[in-house]
């Protein structure tokens, strides 16, 4: 079970931003980790009218939670968008082309038979994203392909081939797929720099970074390494971060694309608002639950969408009723 913490901030005016936290076992978090810290954070410390010199405030209380300086960040940013009579997206100058973003949707490992039922029930998105790292790789991607044969799929290994030799062997193999995108996390992070830049001259397909990249301070090492970076709000720690992350890779001529965990609405259309610096989005976290609690960007037939959120500023998302 997957649980997340919601952050509301309140100004004197009465203005809320938004904001949630959720927690990555990846990274050692957990929710009661970022329920203690909160305990013991100012609040007084913020401002809507003031981001950078909040966050830089909530230093005075690490360490902390990565996701838990998220949460905060994004209900910093929705309600300094609230303030400003703005979208997130336009808050940041970006806008938000409806019909032109999607997301794909991911199929975990299990057995090659439920693979197939996984993909079949996934019919109305047309990309999807195949976990790999895993014995039955092979017989997984067969699975998916009796079910859903030329779809476009992205591949991610989540550091699953632990040499750069067994990485191009399943790399080689893949693209005799012909409908590959591109393939995340090879190898593990801890892997050296060299063993990246080998497979990155040689791999036949695209190479994105996911654990290898949390900030903009990894883009250097990820535009020698990669064709291509997986950004997430809990690795960033927020969105501020993250819009900041994306414009660097774009920068260094990597490729971008938003990622997420399990997550709820909140985080999910937080995201949502970066569409426009990504080339990629894979933000279904909150397609994969089934107790959601809020509304705010959908999904249908995988394309993001703001048109039926039913709030028109900040992060555009309300509590179901």
């Amino acid at each position: 079970m997957n649980e997340v913490v919601i952050v509301e901030l309140t100004d004197d005016d009465g203005v809320t931003g938004l904001g949630e936290a959720a927690p990555a076992a990846t990274y050692k978090e957990t929710p009661a980790g970022v329920a203690e810290f909160y305990q013991r954070v100012d609040v007084s410390d913020f401002s809507f009218d003031d981001i950078p010199g909040s966050m830089a405030r909530l230093e005075k209380f690490a360490p902390m939670p990565a996701a838990a300086r998220c949460g905060l960040n994004v209900a910093l940013v929705d309600g300094a968008a609230k303030r400003a009579g703005k979208a997130i997206y336009d808050f940041y100058g970006l806008g938000f082309r409806e019909g032109q973003h999607v997301t794909s949707l991911s199929i975990g490992l299990d057995t090659p038979e439920i693979i197939r039922e996984k993909v079949l029930a996934a019919a109305h998105y047309p990309v999807l994203k195949l976990k790999t790292g895993d014995p039955r790789d092979k017989e997984n991607l067969a699975a998916l392909r009796s079910a859903a044969p030329g779809k476009p799929v992205s591949v991610d290994a989540n550091e699953g081939w632990k040499t750069k030799e067994q990485a191009m062997e399943m790399l080689e193999w893949l693209a005799a797929d012909g409908h590959i995108k591109f393939v995340e996390q090879q190898l593990p992070r801890t892997a050296s720099r060299e063993d990246f830049i080998w497979l990155k001259k040689r791999s036949p397909l695209p190479l994105y970074a996911d654990e290898s990249c949390h900030t903009v301070a990894d883009i250097p090492f990820c535009a020698e390494c990669f064709h291509g970076v997986n950004v997430k709000l809990v690795k960033t720690s927020g969105l501020s971060m993250a819009y900041e992350t994306l414009q660097a890779a774009r920068r260094a001529g990597l490729k971008t694309m938003i990622g997420c965990m399990i997550e709820t609405s909140v985080l999910i259309s937080a995201a949502a608002h970066l569409a426009e610096l990504t080339d990629h989005l894979d933000i279904d976290g909150n397609l994969l639950i089934t107790n959601d609690p809020y509304l705010g960007a959908t999904a249908k037939n995988g394309i993001i969408s703001f048109a039926q959120a039913p709030e028109k500023l900040g992060l555009r998302v309300s509590e179901r009723k």
